[in-house]
Parts: C-alpha cells; structure tokens; sequence
C-alpha cells in the first residue's frame, strides 16, 4: 500500500490557495482515479483505492498545515506504512511556478508542512512531489505570499500543473521513484521556465 499525502490548511479561506497545491493535487487524483475522499478518521479526510494494481489512500489532513505529521503519522502506525511508502506533495516557493520535481527523502528548506512530518515520523526518508509556485516578489512576506490566492493567470495553468502532478504519482506508484525521477526531473530545461510552457 502506498499512502499520498497532500498537505495544506483546511476551510474555504484556504482553499484555492498556494500553500494548497497538495490540497489540489489530491483532489485531482482523486477525480481522475475515481477515489472518493469523504472518509474522516485520524484527523483526516481520506479515501481508498487503487492506481494501477497498488492500493492506495488519498489523505488531506484536516490539522494546519504545521501540524501535518500528526496525522501522517497515525496513518501510517495504523497501516505499518514505511516513509519510503509515503508520496508528499506540497508546494515549493523554490521551484520556478509552473514546475514539477520529485524528489526521495533529504531536509525540509524551512516549510512548515515538511517539518512537522519529518519531526513526527523521525525521518526525511519519504518522497515528495514539490509544486513550483515560485518566490514572492519583494513587497510580500512568504507568509503572505503562500496564503494567498493564485493570480488569474496562475489560475489558468493550474489544471495542467496539477495533471502532472498527478501522472508523475502515478509513475511513482506504478514503476518505481527512480523511473519517475528520470521522466519528471530530467524532462525540465531552462528554456522550458523562459517559454511560459509547464513542466511536465
């Protein structure tokens, strides 16, 4: 069993949001894989299915963000899960917007979602899918610039983001991180960023 975690801040203020990708993402797979996620347990909303042959649950933890790995980790203590069983998918201020990376195990670069699971599973050993939503400019705080809601034109690229998104879990699941690293990570190229074309 895999268990794909996308992380963010429950209520409708929240809702379409940066710092909701993972929020966004999950409900894309979740739509495209024909997963109901309506079931609340372990401070979560979640579903049950499978992509591929794998089984899998679809999670959305209903904590704040920076109390994610609360539960991430009932999750996977109740299901025996291993970090290395574990999809994150969060936003990445690091990653020019428009852009898709994975990336298995390494440091949290400050993000808040991160950071909790790291801290409550006692390990960075879990994979991530990192959504580019770039660096805010100089007016705004991270802070603000995370909470707040996508531009227009953001908004127009979102469903093709959040497509790759949900293809690049899909390969994880059904032929391995490595294999999905090489499609993903190696398919980007400067000139991608400079076209206005999405990653991916």
């Amino acid at each position: 069993m895999k268990i794909v975690i996308g992380v963010g801040n429950p209520g409708a203020r929240y809702e379409v949001t940066r710092h909701n990708c993972g929020f966004l993402a999950v409900d894309h797979i979740a739509h495209s894989h024909d997963i109901e996620v309506n079931l609340k347990s372990f401070d979560s909303l979640f579903g049950k299915g499978r992509i591929g042959a794998v089984p899998v649950l679809l999670v959305k933890p209903a904590t704040f963000m920076n109390r994610s790995g609360s539960a991430v980790k009932q999750f996977a203590d109740y299901f025996r899960i291993e970090p290395s069983d574990i999809i994150v998918i969060h936003d990445d201020i690091d990653l020019p917007f428009k852009t898709v990376r994975l990336k298995s195990g390494g440091g949290h670069a400050g993000h808040k979602g991160l950071i909790s699971i790291v801290e409550s599973l006692d390990s960075t050993e879990f994979l991530r899918v990192r959504i580019g939503i770039g660096r805010p400019p100089d007016e705004l705080t991270v802070e603000r610039y995370v909470l707040d809601q996508f531009s227009d034109d953001e908004t127009k690229l979102l469903p093709h983001i959040l497509k790759t998104a949900d293809h690049a879990v899909e390969t994880i699941i059904t032929s391995g991180i490595q294999a999905a690293m090489n499609q993903y990570n190696e398919r980007a190229r400067p000139e991608d960023n400079e076209s206005g074309a999405p990653a991916g």
